[in-house]
């Protein structure tokens, strides 16, 4: 009696687990039945440009437009917008497909986009002013600017927290409980995740915490005497005329704002596209809070490798892998992502950061600082890719050099 009911529960199990198989088979076939392109022909994606280019650029751009309208296409994107500095200034910025699928309203180089942890890269430089400034210490424990924080079993420092190395938890991606809350600083956030344990001890390992820059942006605000976005206006967006970019103050996409977008179906925009559940990015700070144009972006970037914004000893700190005590090396700055890519046949320093939204990419700053190129694209949906468009964007440009 007892085996039979064994082979009962076995069989019923069996049967339950098949009947789940079937089911997520027949949802994913009707989601790709159902799946409708926005953009069916790259040769017909609406497109607007800013200005005309150089001619020096032209074959660069023509080759670029193109990889970019067929990852639009590919990737099934509402709307996607590039912008490329050379030579210290921007030579090409346009905007592709729509910033609203139901409006089909075109995205125009000026409009501003959820950039998601690409805002981590702006946060840097911000803590970059106050340590040239002598008002800021990278080293000393994390409670002499931010002594909300509570103490851990290890000391923590800022330098360890910018460069992600210092055990900090992570959120749920696209389930943080942050996204529900607002605050007014980034001190107030630290209530929902300070009180944690640390998940190792500092510099033992490498791992990427969301809450990481809410803490160096509470650091900032400490550090300036002045509230976090208020010190980023005048002291990074105002100088380098980024006038798009600022902080996520709505969920209301406007004229000059493109519509936020999430995969429907397996983190993958190609089976079409859901609207963004309204979001509250206010906790995140300096971690994810601000829009802004690739325009933007690259003008900060090139800012950053002429030494306008930032002394080159500086730029050098906070561009530097890494250590851990085992001697590896993490990849990563204060702030920065460090890779190394070929791009027309050569092995390339890559220096940037991605912007992920839900968890899923929808932005990259990606400059080649030996070339002296800088490349961002943003998308309006999540899980974009726009760090591989961005490569091959790069590789354009780089041959014409």
């Amino acid at each position: 009696m007892a085996k039979r009911r064994i082979e009962t529960w076995l069989a019923v199990f069996v049967g339950l687990v098949a009947l789940g198989l079937l089911a997520f088979g027949g949802l994913w076939v009707y989601i790709s039945a159902t799946a409708i392109p926005i953009h069916p022909n790259p040769q017909d994606v609406t497109s607007v440009t800013q200005s005309a280019p150089q001619a020096k650029w032209t074959d660069a751009i023509a080759e670029a437009r193109q990889f970019a309208r067929a990852h639009l296409v590919d990737h099934n994107l509402p709307g996607l917008s590039v912008a490329v500095g050379a030579a210290g200034d921007i030579v090409w910025a346009e905007g592709m497909g729509w910033t609203d699928i139901e409006k089909k309203s075109p995205v125009a180089p000026n409009t501003r986009f959820r950039i998601g942890t690409a805002s981590t890269p702006l946060t840097s430089a911000a803590a970059g002013v106050l340590l040239e400034q002598g008002r800021l210490d990278f080293d000393e424990p994390i409670q002499k600017h931010v002594p909300e924080f509570p103490q851990k079993e290890w000391p923590v420092t800022l330098r360890q927290v910018m460069g992600h190395v210092a055990g900090l938890p992570n959120d749920g991606g696209d389930e943080g409980e942050l996204f529900g809350r607002h605050c007014d600083r980034p001190v107030d956030a630290l209530q929902y995740f300070a009180g944690r344990s640390l998940r190792f001890e500092p510099n033992t390992q490498y791992r990427y915490s969301n809450y990481g820059f809410i803490v160096v942006s509470a650091a900032i605000e400490a550090a300036a005497d002045e509230l976090f976005l208020t010190f980023m206006r005048k002291q990074i967006f105002d100088p380098l005329g980024m006038k798009d970019t600022e902080a996520d103050a709505s969920n209301e996409a406007t004229g000059d704002r493109a519509t936020s977008y999430f995969p429907r179906f397996a983190a993958d925009p190609r089976y079409g596209p859901d609207l963004m559940r309204p979001l509250d990015f206010s906790c995140y700070a300096g971690s994810s809070v601000f829009v802004s144009t690739p325009s933007d972006l690259v003008r900060f970037a090139l800012a950053i490798n002429s030494g306008k914004l930032l002394k080159p000893a500086t730029v050098q700190l906070m561009q530097t892998s890494q250590r851990l005590t085992s001697g590896a090396e993490t990849g990563y700055g204060l702030g920065w992502d460090l890779e190394t890519a070929t791009i027309a046949g050569t092995p390339t320093r890559l220096i940037g950061h991605d912007g992920d939204l839900l968890g899923g990419m929808a932005s990259s700053l990606t400059t080649l600082p030996d070339q002296g190129i800088v490349v961002s694209v943003i998308s309006n949906t999540s899980y974009a890719d726009t760090d591989k468009l961005a490569i091959k964007i790069a590789e354009a440009f780089a041959k014409i050099r």
